[in-house]
């Protein structure tokens, strides 16, 4: 077994384990047209969806509309520090596009628009704090391991 399907075969399987039926989560979804997903290969989809979660404004705003529930944009821009109007909005849509942010304007004067959380964007959010939460704690021991390493390599 590879690496890969190792990482792959604990992942379905603590994932069956959370929901407690014993299903990994290439049966919780559909696949696309009997298409077997694999991040790793260069022309799946899983892969530019991948690429799309992977950046950073998108996990910090999901992270924060867990943590704080559903926010205005400018609660959003406030609370995720040096992120501009355009990536904030460019992020948003690319979240709500794919199911995981919900937009809802309200009918007022000025119009109230608010952003929340979807199941799939709830269970993203779930799965980003703790590795938010390990980079908090560890971000120490990576700067000094940066450091020794630019003392090493100094030189080169």
């Amino acid at each position: 077994m590879t690496t890969e399907e190792a990482v792959r075969a604990a992942a379905g399987a603590e994932q069956g384990q959370a929901r407690g039926d014993g299903r990994g989560p290439e049966e919780e979804l559909a696949q696309p047209q009997g298409q077997e997903l694999d991040v790793f290969a260069q022309l799946c989809p899983s892969r530019g969806m991948f690429a799309e979660l992977a950046d950073k404004w998108s996990m910090l705003i999901l992270m924060s509309l867990s943590a704080c529930g559903p926010q205005r944009f400018s609660e959003l821009q406030r609370g995720i520090g040096g992120v501009s109007r355009k990536m904030l909005t460019q992020s948003l849509r690319t979240l709500e596009r794919s199911g995981l942010v919900r937009r809802t304007v309200f009918p007022e004067t000025p119009p109230r628009v608010v952003y929340d959380l979807l199941p799939l964007g709830r269970e993203l959010a779930e799965l980003l704090a703790p590795i938010g939460r390990w980079t908090e704690r560890r971000t120490g021991r990576m700067l000094e391991a940066r450091e020794e390493f630019d003392l090493g390599h100094a030189d080169s």
